[in-house]
């Protein structure tokens, strides 16, 4: 018998249990995978994040295997636009950091383990157990040909966007936006050095290009289209990738001309926008199974852990009885879209490759204003909170100080 049995050991999953387990719960992890295995993922952690990471006695471990820190982000909207700044530090970390996921979360089911977490890898989940009532207490699973039960006062879900533990609890989605992009991205070596702490990205018409370093001074670049595209886009993967590339953004589209491309293409359009309920009688949802958004501001990563966070917080309390079910869970819930509705609706906006005239004249604003592209970028990396960047006074501060010859909408592309 368990206090917690957390299913998947991932970005949300680990953490989760390296949590409970420092609290001194008993928790067990069961994944399918066996680690270390790459994912698809953006691989962004933004500061917010990676100030977590270091209160958990991890950031300085992660640095150390090698991954590059970026300091400074370009945005392009078109070859006469550009916001070019970075996040203030957030508790005082000052980069971002974006690792290869066979990197990140190998070293996060080490840590769940180290705290005391049991972690079973090679286990796929099948279906979930209850007692009379209805409530969750507990799963069966599959290893090694053999199948396994499991129990405990509380199962979670952190098994991602297609949550089996959301799907046979019935977890009530809302707030819903259909899939806005197809992505699809490979590793490059050879890139230019100057790209080495940079994170940029194209946001061009119908196309969406980003750049960021990782592991091995290889780049993970990307290029999204909107989702209808699918179809046309999987006929020939790698040709329209580098044809999105070539309009959008042609000088990296000669920068890739002179790299390699390590490895196959990677992507998927199965990217929902919603929020689930993520809790009901014995169980729970973190991270993706959640809470899911576009990519596009790479924000997955680093709202993983603080819902993990704020998810051990309200299973500590309701688990020992410092608080009931029902209200330390309903807390859980409140302070997670609390935390996430404005970006939420901001990278929905993005994704949708059509900004709002308002949109734009701030895009012009925060790029005539180093300070203003460094609180837009830090609203995106959770260094500026975002009611405080989006507040109504802050809003109309910044359109005053938009010259009366920068209204025209931004064309073109970035050619150099």
């Amino acid at each position: 018998m368990y206090d917690v049995i957390v299913v998947g050991a991932r970005c949300a999953g680990s953490p989760l249990a390296m949590l409970l387990a420092r609290k001194g719960h008993r928790v067990l992890v069961l994944d399918r995978a066996a680690f270390p295995r790459d994912t698809v993922s953006t691989h962004y952690v933004q500061p917010s994040g990676l100030a977590r990471l270091r209160r958990w006695g991890l950031l300085d471990r992660l640095a150390a295997t090698g991954c590059p820190p970026i300091t400074e982000a370009v945005w392009w909207f078109g070859d006469d636009l550009s916001v070019r700044g970075f996040a203030p530090p957030y508790e005082g970390v000052a980069m971002a950091l974006a690792p290869r996921r066979t990197v990140l979360d190998a070293l996060l089911v080490a840590a769940a383990r180290e705290a005391g977490a049991e972690v079973r890898e090679r286990c796929t989940v099948r279906s979930l157990l209850r007692d009379d009532t209805g409530r969750v207490v507990g799963v069966r699973y599959d290893s090694r040909g053999r199948e396994h039960t499991a129990r405990a006062a509380v199962v979670v879900g952190a098994d991602g966007r297609n949550s089996l533990v959301a799907r046979e609890t019935g977890a009530e989605t809302y707030h819903e936006r259909p899939p806005l992009t197809v992505v699809y991205y490979a590793y490059w070596r050879g890139l230019p050095s100057a790209r080495r702490h940079l994170n940029e990205v194209y946001l061009v018409g119908d196309k969406q290009i980003g750049v960021i370093p990782t592991h091995d001074d290889l780049c993970l670049v990307q290029a999204a289209r909107p989702h209808a595209f699918y179809p046309t886009y999987r006929t020939d993967i790698e040709g329209h990738y580098h044809k999105a590339i070539a309009e959008a953004a042609p000088g990296l589209a000669r920068e890739l001309a002179g790299a390699q491309r390590v490895d196959r293409f990677r992507g998927t359009a199965d990217l929902p926008n919603f929020y689930r309920t993520p809790y009901g009688p014995g169980w729970a949802l973190v991270g993706d199974a959640g809470y899911h958004k576009d990519p596009l501001t790479g924000q997955g990563i680093s709202d993983a852990w603080r819902d993990a966070e704020l998810l051990a917080g309200a299973i500590d309390r309701a688990v020992t009885g410092a608080e009931e079910w029902q209200g330390a869970l309903a807390g859980y819930e409140r302070a997670r879209n609390a935390a996430s509705e404005l970006m939420y609706e901001f990278t929905c906006e993005a994704a949708g490759f059509d900004l709002d005239p308002m949109t734009r004249q701030l895009v012009r604003v925060v790029a005539e204003h180093r300070e203003d592209a460094d609180r837009f970028f830090g609203m995106i990396a959770g260094s500026v909170p975002a009611e405080e960047f989006f507040a109504p006074d802050n809003l109309l501060a910044m359109l005053g100080r938009l010259p009366a010859d920068a209204l025209a909408e931004p064309t073109g592309t970035k050619g150099a």
